[in-house]
């Protein structure tokens, strides 16, 4: 147990490693991010003369500093007078104390960002998840239990389509439906006491979950019907065990290893759709904060957040593997 937690845990920290670099990496080359701090005076063409004396600097019209020097200082601030390997390194070494560095448009540490906007994106989507167990499990057993008949045709039509609507298509459709019209949901997040950020979170929440749900529904039942046929199972039902216990009992815990995986793998996926619903529920989430830094270019929360998303993913997925474990010790050795 010890060499698979390990072994696990190193690719926990590589998976990291590549993901954050990959994504600095790519900032950097895509833009300048001098141009994003210091905007149009980061093409001014002689700062090199004047930083060796050949030539005066000018003034700009904030202050009595002159316009190469606001380029200098800026440049030192964010180490962008650094090679992008050396500046990677530095910005490793302040991760993990905790420094996700500072907002190139407000200036505000983006720690306190992302402390300020994730609990509520995490909460939405621990919702959605919630939602999406719910409705699949039963919807799922139920489906199995009764394969090829009315019920088990109606759930594949429903879960088809569910699968067919984009999340924003959904988000839009329910929220005119539930929220607009008939006023029965908020429409917009309310984060005054925790009962009303839960009652603000449970349509978005609906409209993440369900798409999520029909995944899960189809496989669990897919799954299920091929456990139903194996010998384990047979001999239940010859000793006389109701359908019911032994669906519940014997063929659910072993057809769950599929579910489990795409659970963890949803993460992402659910990271994704969080975007637009956020932004269709104008939820002030990490959600709604990515989208903004991309537009804005502001490569530091942008960062930040990959850092705090690709986390959450390989832990999310690192659980899953120990899950597995418990499910079925055999794993361990693979």
């Amino acid at each position: 147990m010890a060499k698979f937690l390990l072994r696990r845990v190193v690719q926990l920290v590589a998976v990291l490693l590549a993901v954050t670099f990959l994504a600095f990496s790519a900032l950097n080359f895509l833009g300048d991010p001098l141009v994003n701090v210091v905007g149009p005076l980061a093409a001014i063409p002689d700062c090199d003369l004047v930083e060796a004396g050949l030539r005066e600097d000018t003034f700009s019209t904030a202050g009595n500093i002159g316009d190469c020097e606001v380029v200098s200082r800026a440049r030192a601030q964010y180490n962008l007078d650094k090679s992008v390997p050396e500046r990677y390194v530095r910005w490793v070494g302040d991760l993990l104390t905790g420094d996700l560095g500072s907002s190139f448009q407000t200036g505000l540490p983006v720690s306190e960002i992302v402390r300020e906007k994730m609990p509520k994106s995490l909460l939405l989507m621990v919702m959605a998840e919630i939602v999406a167990l719910a409705i699949a499990i039963p919807v799922g057993v139920l489906a199995a239990y009764r394969a090829g008949r009315r019920l088990d045709r109606v759930t594949s039509v429903g879960s088809f389509g569910l699968l067919s609507v984009p999340n924003f298509a959904l988000g839009v459709i329910l929220l005119q439906v539930f929220a607009l019209r008939n006023r029965l949901l908020p429409a917009s997040f309310d984060d005054s006491t925790l009962w009303t950020r839960l009652h603000s979170l449970l349509l978005p929440s609906i409209v993440l979950g369900l798409g999520i749900a029909a995944s899960y529904q189809r496989l669990l039942r897919t799954d299920l019907l091929t456990t139903l046929q194996e010998d384990f199972v047979n001999m239940a039902r010859a000793k006389g065990m109701p359908d019911r216990h032994v669906m519940v009992r014997h063929a659910l815990r072993p057809s769950l290893f599929s579910l489990i995986t795409l659970f963890g793998l949803n993460t992402g996926a659910l990271i994704g759709g969080s975007l637009v619903v956020e932004r269709i529920f104008s939820i002030p989430g990490i959600g709604s904060e990515i989208v903004t830094a991309v537009i804005r270019d502001d490569f530091p929360v942008v960062l930040g957040a990959v850092v705090v998303i690709a986390t959450g993913f390989v832990v999310i997925n690192f659980l899953v593997d120990l899950l597995y474990t418990w499910l079925d010790p055999r794993v361990r050795v693979s």
